[in-house]
């Protein structure tokens, strides 16, 4: 039975949407196809009609979780909004909805080049927004800025101590607070 044009891209975002969510949960490596599929509510056969593979998938929705939020037009950038809301007990603690940079950074460096691919896109598209929200608009500050917030979210997602945890995110937001405009 064929489906719609509209009922094709509803099904292909819901299932760019369900493995985005289950990689940043669990990793590459450890979702499977039909679990995807699954979770998209589809059949694991409509898989093919979407995606030429996993490894397609993958980069597919690393890319969409990574594309930038819509901004407002002519809205200036809340870079101190967006540094407590990055290292939020809320933000370490919700991985499937959270940063892919930090879900997926350590597990991308042995993914295939498409997957890098949509990383390393991904990345530049956040630096971007980062080199726009610092005061002097520099791209060290910006990339200095972006590898603080993903690693110490890394971190305080892999200590088994919340008080650590904690002292992570709350020193980093310290540490990041002068570069606030």
């Amino acid at each position: 039975m064929r489906v719609s044009r509209e009922q094709f891209q509803e099904n292909r975002r819901r299932i760019l949407e369900a493995a985005g969510r289950l990689f940043r949960e669990k990793g590459f490596s450890a979702v499977t196809v039909a679990e995807v599929m699954e979770a998209a509510g589809l059949t694991h056969g409509g898989f093919y009609g979407h995606f030429t593979s996993k490894e397609d998938l993958a980069a597919q929705a690393l890319a969409q979780a990574l594309a930038p939020a819509p901004r407002e037009p002519g809205a200036a950038p809340d870079l101190a909004g967006f540094v407590a809301a990055y290292l939020s007990a809320a933000h370490r603690d919700r991985p499937g909805g959270g940063c892919a940079l930090a879900a997926l950074g350590g597990e991308a460096a042995r993914q295939p080049a498409p997957v890098r691919r949509a990383f390393t896109d991904g990345l530049e598209a956040r630096l971007a927004r980062m080199q726009e929200a610092l005061p002097e608009g520099d791209r060290a500050a910006a990339l200095a800025a972006v590898a603080s917030l993903v690693g110490a979210l890394v971190l305080a997602r892999a200590v088994d101590d919340p008080a650590l945890s904690d002292e992570i995110l709350a020193a980093t937001r310290g540490a990041l607070a002068p570069t606030r405009p």
